[in-house]
C-alpha cells in the first residue's frame, strides 16, 4: 500500500490515538486555519483551506470507514 503524505499523516495519528477516534477529529491539527476567522467565504486563504479540508476528507472514504482502529497492514505501511 502506498501512502501520500495526507493519508501517513492521519494514518500516524490516529495510530496515536489511545481509543477508536474519527479521521477528521485530525484534519484542523494537519491543516490548522491560517486565517482571521472573520474573513469573507471567498478570502483566498479560506478557499485553499477549504480545499485541503475537502482532500483529508477523500483520503480515509478511500481508505478506511470514518470510525477506524489501525490494523496491522496499516502500521506496516508507516514503516
Amino acid at each position: 500500500m502506498t501512502l501520500n503524505q495526507d493519508e501517513r499523516e492521519i494514518l500516524r495519528l490516529i495510530t496515536e490515538a489511545s481509543e477508536p477516534v474519527a479521521a477528521s477529529d485530525f484534519f484542523h491539527i494537519i491543516y490548522p486555519p491560517n486565517f482571521d476567522v472573520s474573513v469573507g467565504e471567498e478570502h483566498p486563504d479560506r478557499v485553499v483551506w477549504q480545499a485541503h479540508q475537502f482532500d483529508l476528507y477523500r483520503a480515509p472514504i478511500e481508505l478506511w470507514p470514518d470510525l477506524v482502529e489501525v490494523t496491522d497492514a496499516g502500521r506496516a505501511a508507516l514503516t
